[in-house]
């Protein structure tokens, strides 16, 4: 299960295009808290931190305690959209969690045991259908990622979503018998067919 990282936040006051820009400026992302009942809360959190976050992996399944102002907030990044040239945060949403709460989320998929596996060492592919799958799940279990074996499968067989241990309490949101991952034949490269010129070219040849 991911652990819970703390981050610290200032409150914005000001909100809207301009006052975002201003922020961003100042090296800080604007983002939102939002949630629970509760109103939404404008804050700015470090540019340069916000984007460890963000490409350090499994950002949108990490909960998150933000302090603002000396009063912590417990979150889970719903969204985050970034500049399209830089690569740099624009803005992040969160949503506020709490205990018993169920949030819906895509957990990576790994794929382990190819040396193991009679379909890959016979020339077949490991054919990866869904890279990640949706859960809802309470946010204290979420999990970093599902790993799944392939030792022992030969070509034409494959795993159903049925063979994903998922966390108590936690469910696929969508049906367990949806394939994942298939052993797919080799693939045999065709010849190219030979074009009129070649063609006429050979049968030239054939007369001489």
């Amino acid at each position: 299960m991911t652990a819970v990282k703390q981050i610290e936040a200032s409150a914005r006051a000001l909100v809207g295009k301009g006052a975002a820009r201003a922020v961003r400026r100042q090296g800080q992302t604007p983002a939102v808290i939002y949630g629970g009942n509760t109103a939404p809360v404008a804050i700015a959190l470090d540019a340069n931190k916000t984007r460890q976050l963000i490409f350090g992996g499994h950002f949108l399944t990490t909960i998150f305690e933000i302090a603002v102002e000396g009063k912590k907030e417990r979150v889970i990044p719903r969204d985050y959209q970034l500049d399209p040239v830089k690569d740099f945060p624009i803005h992040v949403d969160f949503l506020r969690v709490a205990k018993g709460q169920t949030v819906t989320v895509q957990v990576p998929l790994h794929v382990v045991g190819q040396d193991e596996c009679p379909g890959v060492k016979e020339g077949g592919v490991v054919s990866i259908v869904e890279h990640s799958l949706e859960i809802t799940v309470e946010p204290e279990k979420i999990p970093e990622a599902f790993e799944v074996s392939v030792a022992g499968l030969n070509i034409g067989d494959q795993l159903e979503a049925k063979v994903i241990k998922l966390p108590a309490g936690a469910k696929l949101t969508f049906g367990d018998d949806a394939t994942i991952v298939t052993i797919a034949p080799p693939t045999v490269e065709e010849e190219p067919e030979a074009t009129a010129e070649e063609g006429a070219a050979e049968a030239g040849a054939a007369k001489e």
